[in-house]
């Protein structure tokens, strides 16, 4: 590894896990607040609720997630354009972290309605004989045990996220892949800064996945 390569690329590498992690992170937490909403539709008696949630999946899961980028980075503002009347840009970063957001929500939709229907009927049925009323019931007999069960799910949602973050690279939001195809551009290093590249996203995703592990095992201990 040359001098050069160190001293311009590493740096590189570096503020693009900076982008990358941010996003993933924002993505993943708005996810959850969006997806929780959705899987509870989802499971609901409220047809509106439920047909509303039904087809925000159906649409997310329906189409790649590149043409969701482009779509949110291109045309939204567009037609922000027209209704306002003047012209609207989108920074890439913010359009890179509403896709993020809007994939990871409609996957934990899914698994925030598979675990609050795992739950045993019969918790439910003793806490109507105490007294609870169904909002009771879900915060405190319902939503603990689901939201243990969900955790595993939900982490490995979040490393999807991340390795999504990469075909942000389409709409120029700097994250790792960008920053290489950047320094690419600049030096014709095509070689040593894509294998550079996927090893660093090989050992960015193996640690989130033995952090995942340990966090599984605490799980199944406590």
């Amino acid at each position: 590894m040359s001098a050069e390569l160190i001293q311009s690329f590493v740096p590189m590498l570096l503020r693009g896990l900076r982008v990358t992690m941010q996003i993933a992170v924002t993505g993943i937490l708005l996810g959850f607040v969006l997806g929780s909403l959705s899987g509870y539709a989802l499971q609901s008696k409220n047809k509106v609720a439920r047909t509303i949630a039904n087809v925000y999946v159906w649409i997310i899961r329906g189409t790649p997630i590149v043409v969701q980028a482009l779509y949110v980075y291109f045309v939204v503002p567009a037609l922000i354009t027209l209704v306002r009347g003047s012209r609207y840009t989108m920074a890439s970063t913010l359009a890179g972290t509403i896709v993020i957001t809007l994939n990871a929500g409609a996957f934990i939709s899914s698994i925030v309605k598979g675990a609050l229907e795992s739950i045993d009927i019969g918790q439910k049925e003793a806490g109507r004989a105490l007294g609870l009323t169904e909002t009771q019931i879900l915060w405190h007999i319902v939503i603990p045990p689901a939201f243990k069960s969900m955790i595993p799910a939900l982490f490995n949602q979040f490393i999807i996220s991340v390795k999504d973050t990469a075909l942000l690279s389409m709409i120029s939001v700097n994250e790792i892949t960008r920053q290489t195809q950047n320094y690419v551009s600049r030096t014709y290093n095509t070689i040593p800064a894509y294998t550079i590249c996927a090893l660093f996203y090989l050992l960015l995703l193996s640690i989130l996945m033995v952090l995942q592990k340990v966090v599984e095992s605490r799980i199944q201990k406590s």
